[in-house]
């Protein structure tokens, strides 16, 4: 016997044996959603705090010297590649000393990066230091020496639901020589 449209649309209604099954079937997909973008957000927090870990590195380790060769710098600034790991990817590292002859006038005394084009040109100005940085770093006493530690990192999310985008974390610290005045790479300055 068949039952009238009406019984089966009553029993449908009644019944509680998969009501589980299909709550939980609903919720999994926010839930899965919820957990990725959660697992790139953290990769994304701990990438970020390894960028600024080598950025300090940089710069401590680098202020270290009186004078450094090439070869010494390319082990300085592969030394980021160390703290950045496991996260390997488009990074860009640039060291430079900052020459300020004045409170107001500061230039590139030398610099360095692995990743081609990225030095900037010796005796160019640096314009965009903080306010007074020159003048309180130096203590009024000219030429004054500045190391300029940049580290740079993209990003690229593993799971590109939310974030389709690769995203650039970015730091750079700036140190003042601790042995000596200036540090000097490749004979630049001639002398402190």
């Amino acid at each position: 016997m068949m039952l009238a449209p009406t019984g089966i649309y009553r029993r449908f209604v009644a019944s509680t044996r998969a009501v589980a099954a299909i709550e939980f079937a609903a919720i999994v997909p926010v839930l899965l959603v919820l957990f990725l973008t959660s697992f790139d957000a953290g990769n994304g927090i701990a990438a970020y705090m390894k960028v600024r870990a080598a950025t300090y590195t940089l710069a401590a380790i680098t202020n270290q010297y009186t004078t450094i060769s090439t070869t010494d710098m390319t082990s300085v600034t592969g030394a980021t590649a160390t703290v950045l790991a496991p996260y390997t990817g488009t990074t860009v590292v640039v060291l430079t000393q900052i020459k300020a002859t004045s409170a107001a006038a500061a230039s590139v005394s030398w610099s360095y990066s692995p990743t081609s084009g990225q030095a900037l040109t010796q005796g160019n100005p640096v314009t965009n230091l903080p306010t007074n940085f020159a003048q309180n770093t130096c203590n009024n006493t000219y030429p004054c020496y500045i190391i300029w530690a940049q580290v740079s990192y993209t990003f690229v999310p593993t799971f590109t639901y939310f974030m389709s985008n690769s995203l650039t974390f970015s730091d750079s610290l700036y140190a003042t020589p601790r042995s000596s005045e200036c540090i000097q790479y490749n004979g630049t300055p001639s002398s402190c």
